[in-house]
């Protein structure tokens, strides 16, 4: 597919794979998204992440920087939010055109951005981690098959707030897990909670979107 939005790929378009549209966290298509992306693929999918912050300035970030986070945060908010989401409609669009089956999938920034964007234009299947900006998204109502991840002990969102407007969807919560548990930085991962949501994952896509790998 033709695109003006940079984007990283795993698998080949020509393929009869299903496509995932991939959507990163603050910290942009970080390795540890590139890993993600590469997990999918594994699956048997076809995997596109897209630059969402490609129409900013200065977002290169140093994981090892100690003020990562701030930085990150400050980026985020320079993004304009209707534009990112016209970006990632126009990636699952593409997706779909093939017709092949699509699913999106999101952490983070990416889980509220993913949740918005499976609103507008119907995915079969959405993942979302604990998406950041689910709070001021929750009227919306998408109709793809969902499933939402969330850590019990997550600073950053009302989890008992959220959970109960996500009727319809899988949700599952994780005891002694923060914000961002996934991501393998010492400052947000949870093992366990990590793998155990990846398990569940896996087994979601492979119910509501299956591969012939599946």
């Amino acid at each position: 597919m033709t695109l003006e939005i940079p984007v990283h790929e795993w698998g080949s378009a020509g393929s009869d794979a299903p496509g995932v549209l991939l959507l990163q966290e603050i910290f942009g298509v970080s390795d540890y998204i590139k890993q993600r992306g590469a997990d999918l693929h594994a699956l048997g999918y076809y995997v596109i992440a897209p630059e969402i912050y490609w129409r900013l300035d200065d977002t290169e970030l140093d994981e090892s920087a100690p003020d990562l986070l701030a930085r990150a945060m400050d980026i985020a908010h320079r993004l304009d939010w209707d534009l990112a989401v016209k970006d990632a409609l126009a990636v699952l669009d593409g997706l779909k055109a093939r017709g092949k089956g699509t699913a999106v999938v999101g952490f983070c920034f990416g889980g509220g951005l993913g949740y918005n964007v499976a609103a507008v234009s119907a995915p079969d299947v959405l993942v979302s981690y604990y998406g950041s900006a689910l709070p001021r998204l929750l009227e919306l109502r998408p109709e793809a098959a969902g499933l939402h991840h969330f850590g019990n002990e997550d600073a950053f969102l009302d989890v008992d707030a959220i959970v109960p407007a996500l009727s319809g969807a899988e949700v599952h919560r994780y005891d002694g897990a923060g914000h961002a548990f996934d991501n393998p930085l010492p400052m947000f991962h949870n093992a366990d909670a990590s793998a155990l949501a990846w398990r569940r994952t896996e087994d979601f896509l492979a119910r509501h979107l299956p591969t012939t790998q599946g």
